[in-house]
């Protein structure tokens, strides 16, 4: 078990030397509306659909009276952009009439929004309050078990289990580190296992 352990902790290390050097922190309600948005998109067109809209909306109060059309085409570039625009002018109208136009900081807060799951509700805890929170995503679920820092079947599992072996230091962090390794070397198919900074203490590299 401790030299199980020990293979995590140098897995992370090399993966956190590499991809991140500061953890970001910033306004909660920019965090808020990029996740939303981010879902089922890539990086690029969610950073452009949420600049184009928070240049416009700033606020929730601001966003919460816009116009839905509007808001659709500023956000065409994230996809599902008719659902998007509709769901977010909602969680606007809720955030300014329940909680005076801020992002809640508690879990049970955010994930009584309209849209909001537990990935989401934990990348605002982590980016917009700083808390150490993991937020799961589809990297962190599917790297974290190709890597056996996990074993498990749902992104809740896996939530779980990380927050067992994985010590608090890496927490808030971790998703960003996992989704830059993701896109660039541990690839969903035809991972890049011959470049990959941690390929000898992968279980599942292709190249042992």
């Amino acid at each position: 078990m401790l030299a199980e352990l020990e293979r995590v902790n140098k897995v992370l290390d090399i993966l956190f030397e590499r991809y991140v050097h500061e953890c970001f922190t910033d306004e909660p309600f920019r965090v808020l509306v990029s996740t939303i948005l981010s879902q089922r998109t890539t990086d690029a067109n969610t950073h452009a659909a949420t600049k184009r809209l928070l240049s416009e909306y700033p606020s929730a109060h601001e966003l919460a009276m816009a116009d839905v059309a509007h808001v659709e085409e500023l956000i065409r570039a994230a996809g599902m952009f008719r659902i998007k625009a509709r769901r977010l002018i909602e969680v606007a109208h809720i955030l300014v009439s329940e909680y005076g136009g801020k992002v809640p900081d508690s879990e049970e807060g955010l994930l009584s929004l309209p849209g909001v799951g537990r990935k989401t509700a934990n990348c605002v805890l982590a980016y917009g309050f700083g808390r150490d929170v993991i937020a799961v995503d589809t990297h962190v679920h599917r790297i974290s078990n190709r890597l056996g820092i996990v074993h498990s079947s749902t992104p809740e599992q896996t939530e779980g289990q990380l927050m067992e072996r994985v010590q608090r230091r890496y927490w808030r962090c971790y998703n960003i580190v996992f989704v830059r390794f993701g896109q660039t070397i541990c690839r969903p198919t035809r991972p890049r296992c011959g470049v990959c900074p941690v390929e000898s203490m992968c279980p599942s590299s292709t190249h042992h």
